[in-house]
């Protein structure tokens, strides 16, 4: 079958585990992780807006092969986002508060969720807090989220944020020295997703100026 993506949506080449930093996240890494290999079951991931939530659904449906991968922030919010999909191994739901309080995707989430457990595949969900905080209206569809493993993605410190910064630069073929990265803490965004992004400004950067990352070159191109 193949990895699905709905028209527009594409994975990120670089949401990979190899280069996802667990941190004190282990434990829910694992679980994705043998989830995507096939064991099947149901985990659910929560934390705020860059915390890897995402990554970790991109790195499983591309480790799968065979998945669905489905960005409700990017979709139409339609109950036949849903439909079609009860064969697939693993389906990676993302954005799920996106259809809080909508009637009709809320109970097709409800039927894909039931006809996927009962051919044994695979259920991934992240949103921003835990199924009964995301305003939902249908108990029935709280209570399946909660039957799984929950996981809330615990922030990384400063030197683990570093670490995981440098792992997303050298899949870019960058090497990021030490000081450029705690440069980065100290005057850019700290959530990894808008690290990630300055990264590819600087990797576009360096490769046009056939230069190194220094503290020197980061700041004018950066202007920060």
């Amino acid at each position: 079958m193949g990895r699905q993506l709905p028209l527009g949506v594409r994975l990120s080449v670089h949401a990979r585990f190899d280069n996802f930093h667990p941190g004190p996240n282990r434990e829910a890494v694992a679980a994705v992780r043998r989830l995507a290999e096939g064991e099947g079951g149901l985990v659910y991931l929560h934390g705020r807006q860059g915390s890897g939530r995402s990554h970790l659904l991109q790195a499983a449906c591309a480790l799968a092969g065979t998945a669905v991968y489905l960005p409700l922030s990017v979709l139409p919010p339609e109950g036949a986002v849903f439909e079609g999909l009860e064969d697939s191994p693993l389906v990676c739901v993302d954005d799920l508060e996106t259809v809080a309080g909508n009637a009709a995707a809320e109970h097709a989430l409800f039927a894909l969720f039931n006809a996927v457990r009962d051919q044994g595949g695979g259920l991934l969900f992240a949103a921003g807090d835990r199924p009964d905080r995301l305003g939902l209206g249908l108990p029935d569809l709280v209570s399946r989220l909660n039957w799984g493993l929950v996981y809330g993605l615990k922030p990384l410190d400063d030197a683990e944020r570093i670490a995981a910064l440098r792992c997303h630069a050298e899949a870019r073929g960058l090497e990021l020295p030490e000081e450029v990265g705690r440069y980065l803490l100290r005057r850019c965004p700290r959530d990894l997703a808008s690290l990630c992004s300055l990264l590819d400004t600087l990797d576009l950067a360096s490769l046009a100026a056939q230069r190194r990352l220094t503290v020197p070159f980061v700041r004018a191109v950066l202007a920060c």
